[in-house]
């Protein structure tokens, strides 16, 4: 079934002559938002940040995400799994996200990763009649399955770099723990950090 849709979804992104990567933060925005932020401040690294609606408030640190340079894609409102939902159900998840981010932020949403990177040709319709661009991941972390084993997710991200690659992470404690290190082993790899255009 996917197959026939892939070609609508970004899976890595195509930015030049250098070998370049780019980071993705899932189920934002939460706690550990602030600490990433820091820490990419201080690597001067630019991410995606792929929030549930649900969990932005007014309060939040959105306006230094986007003042710092980051972008802030829809990870739909209530985080369901898309392919359970018929078309008009999930136009009214993806409507709402982006309406809500949009009206918190005032900055258009114009990218959309799919809640448990599960989708159906409806999902990919209802994100082309919004505007959105579907985003997904090239590299997986399981930063959220290893909050016990934290350096394992660096070798998970490091061990299958590639041009041009997506990376999944989430707003984790642990993610914050890693993140420092891992922004180092990508660069010693001779890879440098973008966005999507």
């Amino acid at each position: 079934m996917y197959d026939s849709i892939e070609k609508d979804i970004i899976t890595k992104g195509h930015i030049g002559s250098k070998k370049t990567v780019i980071l993705s933060f899932d189920d934002g925005p939460g706690r550990a938002l602030p600490e990433l932020l820091d820490i990419l401040s201080k690597e001067n690294v630019r991410a995606l940040f792929f929030w549930q609606s649900r969990l932005l408030y007014g309060e939040r640190p959105w306006k230094r995400v986007i003042d710092e340079g980051h972008i802030i894609g829809s990870h739909s409102c209530k985080h369901p799994n898309l392919p359970n939902l018929d078309y008009a159900q999930q136009y009214r998840e993806l409507l709402y996200s982006k309406q809500k981010i949009e009206s918190i932020t005032g900055t258009p949403v114009t990218y959309f990763r799919p809640p448990f990177g599960q989708y159906n040709s409806d999902t990919i319709n209802v994100a082309q009649n919004l505007g959105l661009t579907t985003v997904m991941w090239r590299i997986g972390s399981m930063d959220w399955e290893l909050a016990h084993d934290p350096e394992q997710i660096t070798k998970n991200v490091v061990s299958n770099l590639e041009d041009g690659a997506i990376i999944l992470l989430h707003e984790l404690k642990q993610t914050v723990q890693i993140l420092p290190t891992l922004i180092k082993k990508i660069r010693a790899q001779g890879y440098e950090f973008a966005l999507l255009p």
